[in-house]
């Protein structure tokens, strides 16, 4: 039946409320915080520590490193690997600009590869051809919540020679073949940032199992002293170092989200597997996929309109936009999330991310050409796409998914509507 949508002046199909934010806030979350601000050490204190501690020991983990951002750990994990200049990384074409740009904090020249239509990872069957001498380190990025194919991944490494890093700032309890991920690459990075499905506000861990890994990235972490900051420092700069620390009130906000994240993780596959039941065949829709072996945490439900199928090839970012404003009408919370892939961005395309053209003209880099157009999956990808975090996400149950997939379907089921938005 047609319904007049809400962009349009009708009636909104998800009422005003019905969706709550995140991260719900609890007495644990204040008590824990509190003590913090109480506390006499308000820069790497004991929560920091303890947080460390707790985390290793969730994920599965030897050792972690609190940091104060996920982009720190990344550019740790680089220099963990022994990556230096000119050096290449190997990068999804459609991802989170740190997956990239972490290398260029490390002189490291990042090469692109597409990805995977349905899992959106990175495509493992491409990652060969991409290969130089200058080889150095796979990016596994575990995005939206999925993990990549690590065991493909791990095994091209092996045969080149090369270091795995796995990108898990998205993808905290997912899982590949019953093992989480941070624990299948040489090390990896993880991002607490306020969108986490383990929120501490800002901040980040470093992770990994080999002590030398450990060392190297403490190094860079630490203004690169030797010493950390538990220790008897004795402020000497061994190497180049940045300051990438985290705080002892986010640690302890860290440490209080991460008592309830199993919660949240068991409650996200609740609300997504209902709203996937729900949104089941509805026209001009492409619903995320959980292939064999893998356990997504759905930190983001991405829908992809089948512009194919609306004929909408010719315009499909200006399309989606349309279909995007008009979800949001309805009271539906999505919103775009990476609507550029990694090559056409200007940093890549000006290859002067330092002045003067460095890295990319340093002696010992190759040169690296990027084409957006060598990319046609990200592209289709981020032309077709739109995401949703919250609806999924706790204090929301089943209500919020359901109310989600009634303001979708009438969106989709009167989409010819959109023709008077032109």
């Amino acid at each position: 039946m047609s319904e007049k949508l809400a962009i349009l002046g009708g009636p909104r199909a998800v009422p005003a409320g019905t969706i709550k934010d995140w991260p719900p806030i609890d007495q644990t979350d204040r008590e824990m915080v509190l003590a913090s601000l109480d506390g006499g050490n308000h820069s790497f204190g004991p929560n920091c520590k303890a947080f460390q501690e707790e985390f290793a020991a969730w994920n599965g983990n030897r050792f972690a490193i609190t940091t104060n951002s996920g982009t720190a750990a990344l550019h740790m994990c680089l220099a963990a690997c022994g990556c230096s200049a000119g050096d290449e990384v190997i990068v999804p074409a459609y991802t989170w600009s740190s997956s990239a740009t972490c290398a260029l904090h490390h002189n490291c020249i990042p090469v692109f590869v597409d990805i995977d239509f349905d899992t959106m990872n990175l495509d493992p069957d491409k990652v060969e051809a991409a290969i130089t001498a200058k080889t150095k380190v796979i990016i596994a990025v575990h995005l939206h919540g999925l993990a990549a194919d690590v065991e493909r991944l791990l095994a091209v490494a092996e045969a080149h020679g090369l270091k795995v890093v796995e990108d898990c700032c998205q993808a905290h309890g997912a899982t590949f073949a019953g093992r989480k991920v941070g624990t299948w690459g040489h090390c990896a990075a993880f991002s607490f940032n306020q969108n986490k499905c383990l929120c501490a506000g800002e901040g980040g861990m470093f992770v990994t199992d080999d002590a030398e890994f450990l060392s190297a990235a403490q190094a860079l972490w630490s203004f690169g002293e030797t010493r950390t900051p538990l220790e008897d420092r004795d402020y000497h700069a061994y190497a180049l170092g940045w300051m990438y620390r985290n705080n002892d009130l986010s640690a302890a906000f860290g440490r209080a989200e991460l008592r309830k994240l199993d919660g949240y993780l068991a409650a996200q596959k609740v609300n997504a597997a209902r709203l996937s039941e729900l949104l089941a065949g509805a026209a001009g829709l492409i619903l995320p996929t959980e292939p064999p072996r893998r356990e997504h945490t759905w930190y983001n439900y991405t829908l992809r309109f089948d512009m194919a199928a609306l004929a909408h090839e010719a315009d499909a970012a200006a399309f989606r936009d349309r279909i995007v404003k008009a979800l949001q009408a309805e009271g539906v919370r999505t919103e775009l999330w990476q609507r550029f892939i990694l090559p056409a961005m200007t940093v890549f395309q000006a290859r002067n991310a330092y002045g003067h053209g460095c890295p990319w003209v340093c002696p010992h880099a190759r040169p690296v050409e990027y084409d957006p157009g060598e990319f046609p999956v990200a592209r289709k990808h981020a032309d077709w796409h739109t995401g949703m975090t919250t609806p999924l996400r706790a204090p929301n149950g089943p209500t919020a998914a359901e109310a989600t997939a009634r303001g979708i379907r009438k969106v989709m089921e009167n989409i010819d509507q959109l023709d008077q938005l032109e």
